[in-house]
C-alpha cells in the first residue's frame, strides 16, 4: 500500500494556479500522502486514497482556495513582505491547512480540530514532514472564538467540508482580524444560498467579496470557493455556544 506514488503534475499546477511545487515540496506531499494511507487503517481519515484522486481532491483543491495568495510563495521568502497567519477550522486529516503550510512556507498555520486522535496524527505528521510553521489546537471552534487569545487573531480562516456556509461563516469571522478573509470551500453552490449567506455574513461583520466557480483539472467536477471579507468587528455574541450555530444557522 505504501508504494503508491503521487503524480507530479507540474504542468497542471502551472496552468491552473501559476505555481508549482519545488522538489522538497513534492517530497513533503508524497510523505504526507503515505502517512495518511498508513494512519487511515485505524483512523478513517479519508475515503480518497487513489494517487490521482488524492492529488486532485486533497492537494490541488486545498491550494486552489488560496490561488490569489500563492503569489507570495512565488516571490520567495526573502522578498515577500507579508507573512500571513492562517487558521484551518475542522482540519480533520490536515486539509487544506497542511498543503497550504507546505506551499507557502513563510506563513503560519494553526490547525484546529475537536478530535484529539486527529490532532495526535497531525502532530506526528508535522514532525515527519519537518513543518515548523504549523501549530495544532484541540478545541471546539465555538469556544476559542470567544477567547481573547484567539479572537480576531488570524489573517485568513480556511473552512472545508464542515456544514452549511452560514455556519462556517459564524465559526470563521470571529477568529479573523478586521480586513481578514474567510475562505469557505464548497462543492455545488446556488443563488439562493448566496442570498441566505449574505444575510448571515452581514450579522457577523462581513461581506461576500467573491464567489469563485471552477472545475477540477482531472475529473472536471464543479467546485466553489466563497471569499468573505471582514469589514467590521464581529458582535460579541458570535460565535454562539457549542452546537447552536449548526442547529440554528443564521
Amino acid at each position: 500500500m505504501n508504494n503508491l506514488i503521487l503524480p507530479e503534475m507540474a504542468d497542471i499546477w502551472q496552468q491552473t494556479l501559476n505555481w508549482q511545487p519545488t522538489v522538497q515540496q513534492q517530497t513533503q506531499f508524497q510523505r504526507f500522502y503515505e502517512l495518511i494511507l498508513e494512519a487511515n487503517q485505524q483512523l478513517n481519515l479519508t475515503r480518497i486514497t487513489e494517487p490521482l484522486e488524492f492529488w486532485e481532491k486533497h492537494l490541488w483543491d486545498s491550494l486552489r482556495g488560496i490561488v490569489n495568495l500563492l503569489k507570495d510563495a512565488r516571490v520567495g521568502e526573502e522578498e515577500s513582505s507579508t507573512s500571513l497567519s492562517f487558521i484551518d477550522i475542522g482540519t480533520g486529516a490536515g486539509f487544506p491547512g497542511i498543503p497550504v503550510a507546505i506551499a507557502v512556507p513563510n506563513c503560519t498555520v494553526t490547525l484546529l480540530d475537536s478530535t484529539r486522535k486527529k490532532i495526535t496524527f497531525i502532530d506526528n505528521t508535522l514532525t515527519a514532514l519537518e513543518l515548523t510553521n504549523v501549530k495544532t489546537l484541540t478545541a471546539r471552534v465555538e469556544e476559542i472564538g470567544q477567547q481573547r487569545y484567539y479572537r480576531e487573531t488570524y489573517d485568513v480562516a480556511l473552512v472545508r467540508a464542515i456544514g452549511a456556509a452560514s455556519v462556517c461563516a459564524e465559526y470563521a469571522l470571529p477568529l479573523i482580524k478586521k480586513n481578514g478573509l474567510a475562505i469557505i470551500y464548497r462543492g455545488n453552490w446556488t443563488e439562493e444560498e448566496t442570498t441566505s449567506l449574505e444575510n448571515a455574513v452581514k450579522q457577523l461583520g462581513g461581506i461576500i467579496e467573491s464567489i469563485d466557480e471552477f472545475t477540477t483539472p482531472l475529473s472536471n467536477s464543479i467546485r466553489h470557493c466563497l471569499y468573505i471579507r471582514k469589514v467590521a468587528t464581529t458582535p460579541a455574541k458570535f460565535p454562539r455556544s457549542v452546537g447552536v450555530p449548526s442547529q440554528k444557522p443564521l
